[in-house]
């Protein structure tokens, strides 16, 4: 229990270090690839994010979309992958192959599609290498260039705010 707390509080300084060097500068290119990292007790419908990407005209197979769970047992094939708390150690260090590839990928856009606080959320959030990263939750601004205030099941607000200011910022 105690080692839970010291692991959680070195991740946690983890993130504010990556976060304080962190230079937010997007690139002018159009967008071609999409990650989506989602909290699976907020949100679950992967499908939605495919067919929403069909619809904007983004047809990478690159895209990738990523669950967290508290449940370290669960198993689902509809997802293409999923990370628990038992798949970080110290330091934000990543104990996930997929995880620890996504992290690493450049993508154009992250979505990150959650409201909760969760540390495991926002250390990937913050160790991503995408060019313009995109939020829901405004606990800390520091993670996102672009912060969308509308609730995880409210889909079809996200969607228009989304594409509104893609096309503001002549992404799409």
């Amino acid at each position: 229990m105690f080692l839970k707390v010291f692991k959680e509080k070195s991740n946690q300084k983890y993130v504010n270090k990556l976060l304080s060097m962190r230079r937010s500068g997007v690139n002018p290119n159009k967008v071609k690839t999409v990650a989506v990292l989602l909290n699976a007790s907020e949100y679950i419908d992967f499908e939605s994010f495919r067919a929403y990407f069909k619809q904007l005209g983004l047809n990478s197979p690159k895209h990738k979309i990523v669950a967290f769970t508290l449940d370290d047992k669960m198993q689902s094939s509809k997802w293409e992958s999923y990370f628990s708390p038992k798949d970080f150690g110290w330091k934000g260090k990543i104990h996930h192959s997929d995880l620890d590839s996504f992290v690493k990928e450049d993508y154009d856009v992250l979505i990150s599609y959650y409201k909760e606080d969760i540390l495991y959320l926002n250390l990937i959030t913050a160790m991503s290498n995408a060019n313009l990263k995109v939020g829901l939750s405004t606990r800390d601004e520091r993670l996102f260039d672009l912060i969308l205030d509308v609730e995880p099941k409210d889909m079809k607000t996200f969607k228009s705010e989304f594409k509104k200011y893609l096309t503001i910022l002549n992404k799409l």
